[in-house]
């Protein structure tokens, strides 16, 4: 861009943005009808229905929606009819259990008669709390409470019938309003009165699991999953489920995947335990942020990428993956190529034009009017070009991948077939079990990271070829063994170890560069992203 050009943008934004936060940048109701909020107030029994706007606070005029965007505006000021909340016959009465953790959103964790967990979420979102307490009282906190807009309130309505497609858990969310002066939600009652919630399953403990999760034992965090998996040996993810799950998040272009995002449900097989995604938390599905000047500037890949929008056209994998990368890498580990496309044909079978009619008519159908024909079109344009989508996952994923073991002893063996492939496979010395096992391509692979965790691993590195792929070799805790036979006749040496020099034996060849340290710190591995 012309440093003219650049100088008068800046003058642009700077106009735009500069001054105080707005004290009341939220609207005082989102009820529509003044005379049932005074009747309301009264008697928070008196209507089972209401007519409201989510966010009134967000309708702008032409030159802010030029510059900041369009997004959901539309969509918040719609007027929608939604029941009144009334906790004590809801679900056969629900009583509170604790408060939400979340900075943006109130939210709150509630019980019914049988143990099962609820959770409700309000869907506009105040995200200044995460910002420096000095920009609070800025012009950046209305930036940012503007550009919740981008977020479609309704999108979560619309997740259900495609994951029921997909064969993937799910909750089924339902919106409510809780009127004002409400005296069931106790001290909280000023807190939850007078706003829009989404009230949804929590899939958390043993009394949340239903049929359609099977014979599953339990329901795990990915703390707790991601500790065991790493702990035993006879703990493992269903990859290729995963795999389908983050593909349908793909789909729906929901960015926000993180670690944090998921319960896990678990399974018995033989002697080994099974985990299963069970997805959470739709707040970002069919984000649309780059319809303005200046959220499509700071989002381009040099900015803030991982806001990319729902399009017709997946445009950037990468950008939907950026926030999930910590678990991808460790959930998604074995997932060959062939495999991703395969569970991609698979997407597109089971999630038809039908199924995608009937997902979107679930939006309020003033909202749907909006919205519903356009989201359709882009969901059946997104699903038709999913195996490219998912063949551009797999080589994100397979450029530097990670390799992992566990507390328990591992053997890992490294061969360098031929040019082009290299296969690794890892024990389990209980029983010699093979545990993993997969060819990496040098036209694909960057890197292997091999962390051997703790206790004492073994490590072979063997193969004579002419280019090959870099291995790094993390030994952990405990004493490892290490044998590199392996040659490369071209490019630098292709074998690092890294290990703690005290009570690492390493049977050096040609391709072997020694990284030992006295520094324990050398052994250092984030097994939870938390």
């Amino acid at each position: 861009m012309k440093p003219i050009y650049l100088q008068a943008l800046l003058a642009l934004i700077f106009i735009s943005t500069t001054g105080c936060a707005r004290k009341n940048f939220y609207a005082k109701t989102p009820l529509v009808n003044p005379a049932v909020y005074k009747k309301l107030e009264q008697d928070p029994n008196a209507v089972d229905s209401v007519t409201v706007q989510a966010g009134k606070h967000y309708k702008r005029g032409f030159l802010h929606r030029l510059f900041w965007g369009t997004h959901y505006r539309n969509a918040w000021n719609a007027e929608v009819t939604l029941p009144v909340l009334h906790l004590n016959e809801v679900k056969g009465g629900l009583k509170f259990e604790k408060l939400g953790g979340g900075f943006q959103t109130t939210s709150m964790t509630l019980s019914d008669s049988t143990g099962f967990t609820y959770a409700l979420r309000s869907i506009d979102k105040d995200p200044v709390s995460v910002v420096p307490g000095v920009w609070r009282k800025t012009f950046v906190a209305n930036i940012l409470r503007d550009q919740t807009s981008a977020i479609n309130p309704y999108g979560a309505l619309i997740v259900p019938p495609l994951a029921e497609a997909a064969g993937i858990p799910h909750s089924m969310p339902k919106l409510y309003y809780v009127a004002p002066n409400d005296t069931t939600f106790g001290e909280h009652s000023e807190r939850f009165s007078d706003n829009i919630f989404m009230l949804e399953e929590k899939y958390d403990g043993k009394e949340a699991i239903t049929p359609a999760l099977g014979d599953a034992v339990d329901i795990v965090s990915s703390k707790k999953m991601l500790n065991k998996l790493f702990e035993e040996d006879d703990h493992f993810i269903d990859q290729p489920t995963f795999a389908k799950a983050r593909l349908l998040d793909i789909l729906m272009n929901d960015w926000d995947r993180h670690e944090g995002q998921w319960e896990w449900a678990e399974y018995k097989k033989g002697d080994n335990t099974i985990y299963r995604p069970i997805p959470k938390d739709r707040d970002n599905v069919f984000y649309r942020f780059q319809d303005g000047i200046i959220p499509w500037i700071f989002s381009r890949n040099w900015a803030i990428r991982k806001f990319e929008s729902f399009d017709e056209d997946i445009n950037d994998v990468y950008a939907l993956a950026m926030n999930s990368e910590f678990l991808d890498e460790r959930a998604l580990a074995q997932v060959t190529r062939a495999q991703f496309d395969s569970v991609a044909v698979l997407l597109q079978k089971k999630i038809t034009d039908e199924v995608i009619q009937k997902a979107v008519s679930q939006l309020p159908p003033s909202v749907y009017a909006l919205e519903g024909e356009d989201t359709a079109k882009k969901l059946r344009s997104r699903r038709d070009q999913l195996r490219e989508a998912a063949a551009e996952f797999y080589e994100i994923l397979a450029k530097e991948p990670l390799v992992i073991g566990t507390d328990e002893e591992d053997e890992f063996k490294v061969k360098r077939l031929n040019d082009n492939e290299t296969e690794v496979i890892v024990k389990r010395k209980s029983d010699d079990a093979i545990i993993y096992r997969r060819t990496f391509f040098t036209n694909e692979t960057k890197e292997i990271r091999l962390y051997g965790l703790a206790e004492d691993d073994e490590f072979k590195v063997e193969g004579e070829v002419n280019k090959g792929i870099k291995v790094v070799i993390v030994g952990g805790r405990g004493e490892d063994e290490i044998k590199d036979t392996s040659k490369v006749k071209h490019g630098s040496k292709k074998t690092w170890v890294y290990d703690t020099a005290r009570g690492t034996e390493i049977e050096a060849g040609p391709e072997t560069k020694d990284k030992t340290t006295k520094d324990i710190r050398v052994h250092a591995f984030d097994r939870e992203g938390f």
